[in-house]
């Protein structure tokens, strides 16, 4: 019988790509049984005197499948960081993501198909949120969903849904270029519309 020992390592190479992923690294992960990929953060990468590398990972949910589901203000490309911590076999990488802040999400020039934000972390065995609360816009009080457009008042820097304001989304578009007015700013005998 052989002893197996465990040995940490800095990098692993994706299996038939040249892509080189590191403990902080973003990787989708080959489901088991989910039909999408399974979004995870290595905490760890070890590997065996036979030569099998295996990685610590904490899972990403996506909002559908954290407690209480997708809301409308949840981007596509949102994730949740959960405290759920799982171990796989390193070949069941299928690629690198990239999990940026809201922050920088919201700015960067293109989004890729590797690209997705989170600014929540989920704990999976109470269903609570940390943050618990986020800054909430408009009329309609939601957080920011950078997946719709919201027309910047040029005056007080509030944003505003299209909808929200009785404007369609390409009157709401010509205005942020003109400079946009919320009502609130905007004398009320003047006609927004």
């Amino acid at each position: 019988m052989v002893a197996i020992t465990m040995q940490s390592k800095n990098t692993y190479t994706i299996r038939g790509t040249k892509k080189i992923v590191r403990a902080g690294d973003c990787v989708s992960l080959r489901p088991t049984v989910a039909s999408k990929p399974i979004m995870a953060r290595i905490e760890k990468i070890e590997s065996d005197n036979m030569n099998r590398t295996r990685v610590h990972v904490r899972w990403y949910y996506r909002p559908e499948e954290a407690i209480g589901g997708r809301k409308s203000f949840h981007g596509e490309k949102e994730l949740f960081l959960s405290d759920y911590h799982d171990v796989h076999n390193a070949d069941t990488i299928e690629g690198k993501v990239f999990v940026h802040t809201l922050k920088r999400y919201t700015k960067l020039a293109t989004v890729g198909a590797e690209d997705y934000f989170c600014r929540f972390q989920y704990k999976v065995t109470t269903g609570t949120f940390k943050p618990r609360r986020v800054p909430v816009f408009c009329k309609c009080e939601m957080p920011y969903n950078p997946d719709r457009f919201m027309a910047v008042c040029g005056t007080c820097d509030e944003r505003y849904h299209p909808e929200c304001v009785g404007i369609t989304l390409g009157k709401a578009m010509r205005l942020q270029g003109l400079g946009f007015a919320c009502s609130d700013c905007y004398p009320s005998d003047c006609d927004l519309n």
